[in-house]
């Protein structure tokens, strides 16, 4: 029997098959010698190794006389003017995430602090717990919002206050049935959700990329600091490497106190390059700033750091288990 497989592999490999173009289902395609044509599958030598692909893959099989015949009936155009290309406009946002938030682009100018605030304050909110009271924005309009962990560390009835420009007046709308989607504590971030029923779009604010910036670059911060709502810091970059417990923050001179913990710091284009989350009470102009790619990890990672509001003392999510567990469990 060994012998029979051995002789007809060799019969196989040096058998003068005819060459061929296998068209797969994907987009994709292989080339190479035929060794054999079953009804199930095709073995083709592509040089340094043999392929075996099922039928079910294969979209078309064109043998070296088909490939010739193709071409001569259907020549490339050579005298016929091509079309010209349409160019296709860049979106204004560079949508990254899958959708959760946006990134700002390239294209946007620099504006003043003044018609900054003007044009993206509105998402930026008071977060407000039974101890205390923290800031923070809208990442994108369906509500949801990041702030700092120690913001809303240990709570679970929280408000948002959303401060919205109506016919040059500034209306107030606490929002209460706000849920806790995700916390790192170790990042000090958390990633909140409003989902009271008549809540409307909300206006967000796209993310930076605090790598872009340099030492001695304007920015500035919009928060609640001592409860003062809606108050504007504006100062510059000191350094971008502060290390603190083992981990880097944006240090910078515009104000931050507490009240301002989880809001946003921005640049000159209206993006988020941190947000800010501590000072060094003894002295003045030594704010600090989680820098923006950890705000973006955290979201791209969201899942990894789901929180379960039925069991708000434990720091884990336990997944339902598989059907059999269940049913050996109920048996």
């Amino acid at each position: 029997m060994l012998k029979q497989c051995l002789g007809f592999f060799l019969a196989l490999c040096c058998a003068t098959a005819p060459g061929a173009t296998v068209e797969l289902k994907g987009k994709a395609s292989v080339t190479g010698t035929i060794l054999a044509e079953k009804r199930d599958q095709i073995v083709i030598d592509i040089g340094y190794t043999v392929l075996v692909i099922p039928r079910n893959q294969v979209l078309k099989l064109l043998h070296d006389n088909d490939v010739a015949a193709q071409s001569i009936v259907a020549p490339a155009p050579t005298s016929a003017p091509s079309a010209p290309a349409l160019a296709v406009p860049a979106a204004p946002d560079a949508v990254a995430g899958q959708d959760f938030y946006r990134t700002a682009a390239a294209s946007v100018q620099e504006q003043s602090v003044r018609e900054l605030v003007n044009t993206i304050g509105s998402s930026v909110v008071q977060v407000r717990t039974p101890a205390g009271l923290g800031s923070g924005f809208f990442i994108n309009p369906e509500g949801f919002l990041i702030t700092n962990f120690h913001v809303v560390e240990g709570e679970t009835q929280i408000s948002v206050e959303v401060y919205a420009i109506k016919n040059g007046q500034m209306e107030r709308t606490s929002y209460k049935q706000v849920r806790i989607i995700a916390l790192n504590k170790f990042g000090d971030l958390a990633l909140l959700h409003v989902e009271d029923k008549d809540a409307p779009k909300f206006a967000s604010v796209p993310l930076g990329n605090s790598d872009k910036l340099s030492v001695g670059d304007r920015v500035f911060a919009i928060g609640s600091p001592l409860g003062l709502e809606r108050t504007v810091t504006e100062g510059i970059l000191s350094t971008k490497t502060r290390e603190l417990e083992g981990s880097l923050y944006l240090q910078t001179t515009a104000q931050i106190n507490p009240g301002n913990s989880g809001g946003p710091l921005f640049n000159l284009r209206g993006e988020v390059v941190g947000v800010t989350n501590m000072k060094i009470t003894m002295g003045e102009g030594l704010g600090f700033a989680i820098p923006v790619e950890s705000v973006e990890h955290f979201l791209n990672h969201r899942d990894a750091f789901a929180y379960d509001n039925d069991n708000p003392s434990s720091p884990y999510r336990y997944l339902e288990p598989p059907s059999r567990v269940k049913k050996a469990t109920a048996e």
